[in-house]
């Protein structure tokens, strides 16, 4: 499978991941309409953050999280990743984790 491919699968599983674990109904992927560079790789999630979605089996977290803050304007950074056939997983930032953690309770609370 070629990388964009493969990349657009991950961003939809999130998407999905985010409908059913966290009640967005509204999680989409970023890019699938206008395909614009910047924009969130998944949109529609948890509130004034962006994630930069990576599904591969080698991940340089450092360049995923710099890619995610060099593209969040306001929003708090961070990455959701994966590899084939583990679990998903969420890196953010120390700083931004109290932030991040009421956005994920506000997400749950509405």
């Amino acid at each position: 499978m070629n990388s964009r491919a493969k990349g657009a699968r991950g961003e939809r599983y999130y998407a999905n991941w985010l409908r059913t674990n966290f009640n967005c109904p509204n999680a989409r992927r970023g890019q699938q309409y206008c395909g614009a560079n910047g924009d969130a790789d998944v949109v529609g999630g948890f509130a004034n953050t962006h994630p930069e979605v990576k599904f591969v089996q080698s991940l340089n977290v450092d360049k995923a999280m710099e890619q995610a803050i060099a593209d969040c304007g306001d929003a708090i950074p961070y990455v959701a990743h994966k590899k084939n056939g583990k679990e998903l997983l969420i890196t953010v930032r120390a700083l931004d984790l109290k932030e991040f953690c009421k956005s994920v309770v506000a997400t749950i609370t509405d």
